[in-house]
């Protein structure tokens, strides 16, 4: 993936903030980039993480349009208000965090937004980090229509009974069996949020419903080894997860989908 551009290309992207409807109906702003030229390009729905609607999630939409996707990061916080993503970030965690079934509405309003394109080639994946990776692979089982799922380092995907809350009223691994597509799921050895033991008990839920699915664990990497911007940033396996992201949506994403 990495410098595998060709110098006599054509490059160019178009990113904006927008307003899509989401959950209910509520017209929410999100974060939409794109490459520039006919198409068809196939769609990606990136889930905030619990860092907030922030600008790591800007740059790594932009990123997905450098290579050939469009990229749709819808402000799945919106509803606390307005303000620094630390801010509105302090916002949702005081109040229990966003609810699960907002968060599914907004991914069905980004996925109806980005089938209407007339540049798409019908085929929609989604990714998140951290409780956007929870989230992505929520989305996987509940939101009809998604191609590709990919989960990075997603904690709280297994929840006991007691820790479960309004807003999550249900574990994510308990809807395992209703996965619909492929996913690769993302993971760090000395993570804790999930812990390499709820990794395999979520391998184990795939393998038990014969779900098409990819993890990869790294060793020397915890929480959130992607993010170039912190202390937890693992260059080495980083720069492997990425590669491993783009030949998972390219596989499943490249061609466009038929009637």
């Amino acid at each position: 993936m990495w410098n595998q551009l060709r110098t006599d290309e054509y490059e160019g992207m178009l990113a904006e903030t927008i307003t899509m409807p989401g959950h209910k109906g509520d017209q929410i702003h999100a974060y939409f980039s794109r490459p520039l030229g006919k198409g068809p390009f196939p769609g990606i729905i990136l889930i905030p993480h619990m860092p907030g609607w922030d600008e790591f999630c800007r740059e790594t939409a932009r990123r997905f349009s450098q290579h050939g996707y469009l990229a749709l990061c819808p402000d799945i916080y919106c509803r606390f208000g307005h303000g620094t993503p630390d801010e509105i970030s302090i916002k949702a965690r005081d109040a229990g965090g966003v609810a699960d079934d907002s968060v599914m509405g907004d991914c069905e309003g980004a996925l109806d937004y980005l089938n209407s394109l007339p540049y798409s080639n019908g085929k929609v994946g989604v990714i998140g980090m951290c409780s956007g990776g929870r989230h992505a692979f929520l989305a996987a089982c509940k939101v009809s229509g998604l191609d590709a799922a990919v989960d990075c380092w997603g904690g709280r995907v297994v929840v006991p009974k007691e820790e479960l809350t309004p807003a999550r009223p249900v574990a994510p691994i308990d809807y395992t069996s209703e996965l619909c597509c492929p996913l690769l799921g993302l993971f760090g050895n000395d993570d804790k949020f999930p812990t390499p033991e709820q990794v395999d008990m979520q391998e184990e839920e795939l393998k038990k419903f014969g779900k098409n699915y990819q993890f990869y664990r790294y060793d020397d990497a915890g929480h959130g080894f992607m993010y170039y911007h912190s202390q937890m940033y693992r260059p080495h396996q980083a720069m492997d997860a990425w590669e491993k992201v783009f030949d998972f949506f390219g596989e499943h994403l490249s061609t466009e989908k038929r009637d």
